[in-house]
């Protein structure tokens, strides 16, 4: 009973430092947040990819990585585009990359981890939306692909509606106040709970299967990624805590790659505008791609580079 008490007074603390550690980061992350969700709409995503198509695999990562949209509104960009006979190099660039970061995440993850490892998350995203949508130019070209759209109507509740509305000074604060508690909320939860396993989880454990020099660990993280991610603002402190007790940061880098693009959400929602050759080779692009990233990373540390 002693003992539990002492870990719950602990990770209250380890908790605190870290909230007072990020907690501009978090007000930057939900400002940039609610002003892109507010006025950056998934029919103007999409009708912006249909008028520069030609933009092809560059312009739908580019957008992929510049948008703040949940999954839903996601698969309605995708459903856009895909009505207007866009390749499936384009679409399959947008499915990697879009799930993966976008400009608050940037902020989010700086302060959680530094900017290098949030810079090299964001390039990572950028290249495997550029490489998947390569890959599947070539695979596309050979007939592979033929037979593999479907369209399914979208229904999202949480979405915001697509017409444009003028929005005041007093709507945009409420909403702020909304996402930043939810944030803050989840931060605080998913933080307590990392440090309160990593108290009952010995260190040398985490060191001896995450650790960097372990060249299974960054594979293994990228495989645990697939079934355990939840969200990133769930995701990112476990993460943390889990880099505080001997994690490496490939692995963990791995983790939130292979995580964030292959979540219930970013699945579900490809499923219903594509069919599984489609929605394979996207989980394998982040699956590969997740371990390419966090060995690269590890090799970058290790060197000195970061």
């Amino acid at each position: 009973m002693d003992f539990i008490l002492s870990l719950l007074i602990k990770t209250a603390g380890q908790v605190w430092h870290t909230l007072l550690a990020n907690w501009p980061y978090l007000l930057a992350s939900t400002i940039i947040a609610v002003l892109l969700s507010t006025y950056v709409k998934a029919d103007r995503v999409s009708a912006f990819l249909r008028r520069y198509s030609q933009a092809g695999i560059f312009g739908a990562t580019a957008v992929a990585v510049g948008t703040p949209l949940c999954s839903c509104g996601t698969t309605a960009v995708l459903i856009g585009m895909m009505a207007s006979t866009i390749p499936w190099g384009p679409v399959v660039a947008f499915m990697v990359s879009s799930p993966l970061t976008s400009p608050q995440e940037l902020i989010y993850s700086a302060g959680l981890f530094g900017w290098p490892f949030a810079l090299a998350f964001f390039l990572a995203s950028i290249l495997l939306g550029l490489g998947g949508g390569v890959l599947a130019t070539l695979i596309e070209n050979r007939g592979y692909l033929a037979g593999q759209a479907r369209f399914v109507a979208v229904q999202c509740s949480s979405c915001e509606p697509v017409q444009p509305v003028r929005v005041e000074p007093p709507a945009l604060l409420k909403e702020t106040a909304v996402t930043g508690g939810r944030l803050l909320l989840m931060f605080l939860g998913f933080a307590s709970v990392g440090y309160f396993l990593n108290g009952l989880i010995p260190a040398g454990w985490v060191a001896a299967i995450f650790g960097a020099g372990n060249v299974y660990s960054v594979p293994v993280a990228a495989t645990l990624g697939l079934p355990l991610y939840i969200n990133t603002e769930s995701s990112l402190p476990l993460i943390r805590a889990l880099l505080d007790s001997g994690m490496s940061a490939g692995a963990a880098l791995a983790f939130m790659i292979s995580g964030a693009g292959t979540s219930l959400g970013a699945i579900s929602g490809a499923l219903t505008i594509a069919r599984w050759r489609v929605v394979g080779l996207v989980m394998v692009v982040l699956w590969v791609g997740a371990m390419a990233s966090g060995y690269a990373y590890d090799l970058l540390v290790v060197a000195g580079g970061f």
